[in-house]
């Protein structure tokens, strides 16, 4: 699970506990339903933006496994990508004078100061090319 991203593991590790919880002896009452609590909802464009550009910025700055894929692999829009490609030149930047840690803050920091300004980034998803 270590390559996955953070929500898919979370929603795994959910499951299996949820999983393991059902196959306990069924000798104990079961546990008293939890009052409901409105849904909070969909999340708005803006925070879908910051955690996704967030995440695949400072994954490009880890070099990890899955940080070479394109940017439609990775569920961006044409706005979002250039978000990503500028918090990773500024993560790189700030990681040469300052260490990675704090390059993976500023990354954080910067991606969502750009969502929130081009509310969500969600231009278009279309073929990637200069307009003509």
């Amino acid at each position: 699970m270590g390559t996955m991203p953070r929500t898919a593991r979370y929603a795994a590790l959910t499951l299996l506990a949820a999983l393991a919880l059902s196959g306990c002896s069924s000798s104990a009452p079961p546990p008293a339903a939890a009052p409901e609590t409105p849904s909070a909802g969909p999340p708005s464009p803006v925070q879908v933006c910051t955690g996704l550009v967030s995440y695949w910025a400072k994954e490009t700055l880890l070099g990890t496994k899955w940080s070479g894929l394109d940017w439609e692999q990775k569920g961006l829009s044409n706005d979002q990508y250039a978000i990503h490609e500028d918090a990773v030149a500024a993560g790189r930047t700030e990681e040469r004078t300052a260490g990675q840690a704090t390059a993976l803050e500023l990354i954080d920091r910067f991606v969502a100061q750009r969502c929130a300004e081009q509310d969500g980034a969600t231009g278009s998803s279309e073929n990637r090319r200069p307009p003509t």
